[in-house]
């Protein structure tokens, strides 16, 4: 049986569910982790940082947006019994599908197969957004691991977020796939704060030098500012950890690589304002799949 239903609800239905999304009043603030190509251990980082934010104090949702190939949950060590895809489906609520993950935060599974937003009817995605407008309302921020290229579901849920971290390697395909994210989300006006991370670096020195490259040509041809968001060193620990499906944070804390990724949370959640949080981000989101 398959987990969309067939039967369409009632234009009214969809109204009212429209109207229900403009009641809240979110205050989280929203980091979207994005990546060119995959490969560059963007969902690792995601769920990383994500852990460092909540030991820090604040109040942390991991939600795996890759709706084509959700994994997240794996890194976690969580088994999903239901995700994404059930929300939307109607058969099950946020509160059914959210996970309480490592390191005190909490982690709502992707919806592998749902493919994109912009195909769902307007019942279903307005039924989606006003679920996870729950969120904001209780959370002071939502981590969004999102899927790897520039398909729509990548780019609407960026344009949408306060804060965007473009991952990338010093490898070239990686670095040219890093500028072609940052090209497309200025072209469509993304209001957010753009920042590269810079992943499996040999040292502080190369991964300085690796932004600078992406960051020049950004100032040059886009007369974009792009911010340094920090980096990771090539680590084994990390790959050790994705074999134990353990967050190399907690299996791993006093590796180079945890020392790295607890840096970006203190300097991200130092510099955060709950006044840079828009509102409202995913009203904002369905909005750009209409």
């Amino acid at each position: 049986m398959s987990w969309m239903s067939n039967s369409r609800p009632s234009s009214d239905q969809a109204s009212r569910l429209r109207q229900l999304t403009r009641q809240a009043r979110p205050s989280a603030v929203t980091i979207a982790v994005v990546s060119g190509k995959g490969g560059v251990g963007k969902s690792s980082i995601a769920a990383n940082l994500s852990i460092c934010f909540s030991a820090r104090g604040l109040a942390t949702t991991l939600v795996d947006v890759d709706l084509g190939l959700a994994n997240a949950d794996l890194l976690l060590g969580l088994h999903a019994r239901w995700t994404l895809a059930h929300v939307v489906a109607g058969s099950h609520t946020l509160e059914d599908v959210i996970l309480d993950g490592p390191g005190g935060i909490r982690f709502i599974p992707g919806a592998s197969g749902l493919h994109d937003l912009a195909n769902l009817s307007e019942f279903e995605r307005q039924n989606l957004i006003m679920q996870l407008q729950k969120l904001e309302n209780n959370t002071d921020i939502v981590v969004l691991d999102c899927g790897a290229g520039l398909s729509k579901n990548v780019t609407g849920f960026a344009l949408a977020a306060d804060r965007v971290l473009v991952v990338t390697t010093p490898q070239p395909t990686a670095l040219t796939d890093a500028y072609a994210t940052i090209k497309a989300l200025q072209r469509e006006r993304c209001h957010g704060q753009l920042g590269l991370f810079v992943n499996m670096v040999e040292s502080r020195s190369e991964a300085r030098s690796v932004y600078r490259r992406v960051s020049d040509v950004a100032q040059k041809f886009l007369n974009l500012s792009v911010a340094d968001i920090g980096y990771m060193v090539h680590d084994t620990a990390v790959e050790l950890a994705v074999q134990a499906r353990c967050p190399f944070v907690i299996g791993d804390p006093g590796s180079n690589a945890s020392a790295c990724i607890a840096a970006v949370a203190r300097r991200i959640a130092q510099t955060m304002d709950s006044r840079e949080s828009r509102g409202g981000f995913f009203r904002r989101v369905a909005g750009l799949f209409v």
